[in-house]
């Protein structure tokens, strides 16, 4: 790979990360970027850095089938294995975007797999979110559970009691996904507080000013 090209995905993948941070879905250091360079290769967000002060010198280059880091001064994520994963497993996904974005974040507390409803959704993540069950992060047993989970049918997933792994074809389309996904967590979570009997105690006041954040 040229470093023309390589500065340029660099600086692309920086760009994204502050757009990500201003939505408040890379909230801190929390949540992680992935770009696939080529089969081989991947650039990775560090761990524990501040998407406001990230330089591009900064990320991280491993190789896909190792996680060996070949370029690059800092830890990379510890969720590196699942974007690696992500890549082996669905050779056409170009980016892979773990986020801890607020509504997903909590779909991702019930355990279930989230529909889709719009049209867009559909045609660019799928017909559901599926959950993937839950392994501490970092772990070997998360990119277990997270390989088990990954098809060719949906690019989301929602890791249990965590946040939400997007893929895309582009940075662009990676955001614009995972933007799609907090409306749909929106949807979702307040089609569940109307039905919900169990909330039949609640004063309609408090309900309403509940479903009024949604």
């Amino acid at each position: 790979m040229k470093d023309s090209k390589k500065d340029t995905v660099k600086k692309s993948m920086l760009t994204a990360c502050i757009k990500l941070a201003d939505l408040g879905f890379l909230a801190g250091v929390g949540g992680n970027l992935a770009v696939r360079i080529n089969s081989e290769l991947m650039a990775v967000t560090p761990s524990a850095t501040d998407y406001y002060t990230m330089k591009p010198d900064d990320l991280c280059i491993l190789q896909i089938k190792d996680l060996k880091m070949v370029e690059g001064t800092k830890q990379p994520t510890t969720e590196s294995g699942l974007h690696a994963a992500f890549f082996k497993l669905r050779p056409e996904i170009e980016v892979s975007l773990h986020t801890h974005q607020p509504l997903a974040s909590a779909v991702s507390l019930l355990g279930l797999d989230m529909d889709i409803e719009s049209s867009e959704g559909k045609k660019n993540i799928g017909n559901l979110i599926r959950i993937v069950p839950y392994a501490p992060s970092g772990t070997s047993f998360l990119v277990s559970a997270f390989k088990n989970k990954i098809n060719k049918d949906t690019n989301g997933y929602l890791l249990r009691n965590h946040g939400l792994v997007c893929g895309a074809f582009t940075l662009e389309q990676a955001i614009a996904n995972v933007k799609l996904v907090e409306k749909e967590a929106a949807r979702f979570l307040r089609k569940r507080i109307e039905k919900n009997t169990n909330l039949s105690y609640m004063p309609n006041s408090v309900k309403e000013q509940l479903l009024s954040t949604l």
